[in-house]
This record gives structure tokens, sequence and C-alpha cells, in this order.
């Protein structure tokens, strides 16, 4: 490969690595053509993009990115999981893809500018998905409001019972005389 085509490349990633909420490195040895693009195809439906680079590369293009943190990581194979949208997305399909394919090792990540080892990789993969956890969090909010509304309701609907048996027995007073 031609130095200017490096370069172009180091380019192209540092602008992914920096615009990226979550960075996640594999160790993919072991995997085959057809595990690998099945792989693929389920991280692309996450809106997630999966690159095998070579480690120098990698290392040139995270220098002054969130990246940059894991150059510890950077032996081996690599390849790398990036999330522009759902930073969850990558460890939880990882995760998941590692359980039928052990040969694919998650070695860290970088998530929302935090390195994550492998651990918390893994809790990162059974967190609820944003939407999940945005629904939980309007009803925690909300729950407050609708308590209020009820006992305010309740009151209103028994003083209005009250005032309907004063009415009766009025009623009925009037009736005896």
């Amino acid at each position: 490969m031609k130095r200017s085509e490096k370069e172009k490349i180091v380019e192209v990633l540092h602008e992914k690595f920096s615009r990226s909420r979550a960075m996640l490195l594999t160790d993919f040895r072991g995997l085959n053509m057809t595990a690998t693009n099945e792989l693929r195809s389920q991280l692309r439906g996450a809106s997630v993009e999966y690159r095998v680079v070579k480690n120098t590369l990698i290392s040139r293009a995270a220098e002054g990115t969130d990246m940059a943190l894991l150059k510890e990581y950077l032996f081996g194979p690599c390849a790398v999981a990036l999330s522009y949208e759902d930073p969850l997305a990558p460890a939880k399909i990882l995760m998941k893809f590692c359980e039928n394919n052990p040969a694919l090792e998650v070695k860290a990540g970088v998530v929302e500018g935090r390195a994550v080892d492998l651990a918390g990789i893994k809790r990162l993969s059974i967190l609820p998905s944003h939407d999940v956890l945005l629904m939980q969090f309007l009803f925690l909010m909300n729950a407050p409001s609708t308590g209020l509304v009820m006992v305010l309701s309740g009151v209103m609907r028994n003083f209005m019972g009250v005032l309907e048996a004063i009415k009766r027995q009025k009623e009925g007073d009037q009736t005896d005389n």
C-alpha cells in the first residue's frame, strides 16, 4: 500500500474516531468468513461500522481522539466496531455474537469518552436500550403527577358523593313532611 493511501486511511479513521460515541476493539482470529459476514450484517443492521485495519494505522489515527485510550490493546489482528448513534449497540451485538462464536474476542472499548474493559463491556451489554431507558424515565417522571391527579380526583369524587348523600337526605326529609 502506498504512503498516500495510508495517509488517506489514517485521515478517514481519525475523523470517524472523533465522531464515534462507542469504539470497541476485537480480535477476530479464528472466525471464518461466514461468521465474519454474519457479524458485519448484524452490526450494520444497528448502524455500527466494523472495520479491520492495521494496528499502526489505528494507532496513528487515534492520536487526539478517545481511541488513544486503547493503544495498549493494539496487538494481534484487530477490528474496530464504531457506533455514531447508540453507544450500547456494539457491546450488545458483539457480546451476544461471542456467546455462539467464542473465537471472537472483545478486547476493550471507549464508550462516551471513557475507556471500558471487557467486564465493563459485558455490563453495558445487559443494559436496556436507550429507548427503553427513556420510556422508564418518562414513566417515573409522570408517576408523581399521575398519583397527584388520582388523589385530587378522589377527593373531588368523595366530596361529590357526600353532597349527593346530603341532597338525598334533604329530599328524604322534605318528603317526610
